[in-house]
């Protein structure tokens, strides 16, 4: 991890990680999950003074999340005709609205931790929340459980990945594979679950 060490080692690696969670709301390309996870197995072979803190990691990236989950939800908000016309072109985002609306609802959102998780899953909550002006206080709390679930899960990755495997990009590669598969499994049971009408 010597390689990556110039960046881990400084306080950037706090706003690098920030802002790359902060935009992969709207660029879901953005390999925020594998900077996460590269910073936390990096942290697992320094001391307890080195850069970066694991609990500070963890708060920034939860804190990132929930932040880009807000700006993307009131953007949705303000969308105006134009966004909805472009959300019912979409029938993944149409979709996704109906499921969201009907989990709200019912005062249960598992269906936002779960988009965190998976590919694109959390643009397309936040956007599908906003655009169907779901209230901010049915939103928000499981938005914040979300990014922090989604933080914790990958520092703690990279962090005992580092402990098990050691401090190297094998421990990463192993860690980000665990990432992907969570993610992978997060879209399987968001596929799974039921529409409002099947449901009631």
């Amino acid at each position: 991890m010597e390689s990556f060490g110039s960046l881990v080692g400084s306080p950037w690696i706090y706003a690098v990680v920030a802002l790359s969670v902060l935009l992969d709301v709207f660029l879901p390309v953005l390999p925020s999950g594998v900077l996460v996870i590269t910073a936390a197995t990096a942290a697992a072979a320094g001391t307890a003074a080195d850069v970066p803190d694991i609990l500070v990691l963890t708060l920034c990236a939860a804190t990132a999340s929930v932040l880009g989950d807000l700006v993307a939800y009131r953007l949705a908000w303000r969308g105006g005709p134009r966004l909805d016309r472009a959300i019912a072109r979409s029938r993944r985002l149409t979709r996704a609205q109906e499921r969201l609306g009907a989990a709200l609802a019912r005062g249960g959102g598992a269906l936002v931790v779960l988009a965190r998780f998976a590919p694109a899953g959390r643009s397309v909550v936040s956007l599908g929340a906003g655009a169907a002006r779901r209230r901010a206080r049915e939103f928000l709390p499981w938005s914040a459980l979300a990014g922090l679930s989604w933080a914790a899960y990958s520092v703690a990755l990279g962090y005992f990945g580092a402990h098990w495997l050691g401090a190297t990009w094998l421990a990463t590669v192993v860690s980000v594979g665990a990432l992907f598969g969570a993610g992978a499994g997060a879209a399987f049971l968001m596929r799974r679950r039921p529409r409002p009408s099947e449901a009631s």
